[in-house]
């Protein structure tokens, strides 16, 4: 009954911060959940609400609460996971957080910060989360596809945070080849090994272009990789001809 009670004041602070307007910006770009899971809590909202239930006692039994109802305490969820001080205590909360992660932006937005004290066990766990096993699904640009195995956003998180702490001062060229030859029919998986190798490419250029020229992602997810180098401010236009170059025509 006390568990129930936290859930329904949480649930009722997040819509006396509702934003409609936001709300409706979400549904569009977030498609592959329920509309009606959405309330619309901007996330400077959520993010200060997260540090502010922080101090409750009683915070473990909204945590313990697994699926949530609505997008927003997910959200809410993430950032409560991303301010835990204590490292094994937050592996722990995030192991058993993401197997529910059904989007995008939680995945995306949970970035727990006491990751950057602990890399060396940090990159065990990262390993762990790249090769979680995964069903086969078919997907299309738009992400609208069938509900995606709760491995999708594990996979996902995981080349998240090594395209985070792993890309500069603790880079090692072994890091990218966890990522190609992750294979996946996935669209958020292939998006965010895209969105890996256009950011590695920012940052070790010489190391990761042999991935690139060798061609050793799948198609999209190669060709994905060069458009977003190409977008990319940190890509000098030199290099950015040289990676037009090499798009797979299809």
């Amino acid at each position: 009954m006390k568990q129930a009670q936290i859930v329904k004041d949480i649930q009722s602070e997040l819509f006396s911060r509702q934003d409609l307007s936001y709300r409706e910006m979400q549904v569009k770009i977030i498609p592959n959940i329920e509309a009606d899971s959405i309330i619309g809590v901007r996330t400077p909202e959520l993010r200060k609400l997260a540090k502010e239930l922080l101090k409750r006692e009683d915070l473990q039994e909204f945590l313990d609460v697994l699926p949530h109802k609505y997008f927003d305490e997910n959200q809410l969820h993430a950032f409560i996971i991303s301010e835990i001080k204590d490292y094994d205590r937050c592996i722990s909360e995030v192991d058993r957080f993401l197997p529910f992660v059904d989007n995008w932006a939680t995945c995306d937005q949970m970035s727990p910060k006491v990751f950057k004290k602990h890399r060396p066990e940090l990159l065990k766990k990262i390993k762990q989360w790249i090769k979680a096993e995964k069903t086969v699904k078919n997907q299309d640009e738009s992400g609208n596809d069938s509900p995606s195995d709760p491995s999708t956003y594990t996979i996902r998180f995981g080349i998240g945070m090594l395209m985070q702490h792993f890309l500069d001062e603790d880079f090692d060229p072994s890091y990218p080849e966890l990522v190609a030859v992750v294979r996946s029919e996935e669209y958020y998986v292939n998006m965010m090994i895209a969105w890996y190798f256009a950011t590695a490419l920012a940052k070790q250029y010489e190391t990761v272009l042999p991935f690139i020229e060798n061609r050793r992602l799948d198609t999209w997810t190669h060709n994905k990789a060069i458009q977003k180098s190409v977008e990319s401010y940190r890509i000098t236009p030199e290099q950015k001809e040289y990676l037009k170059s090499l798009k797979i025509k299809k």
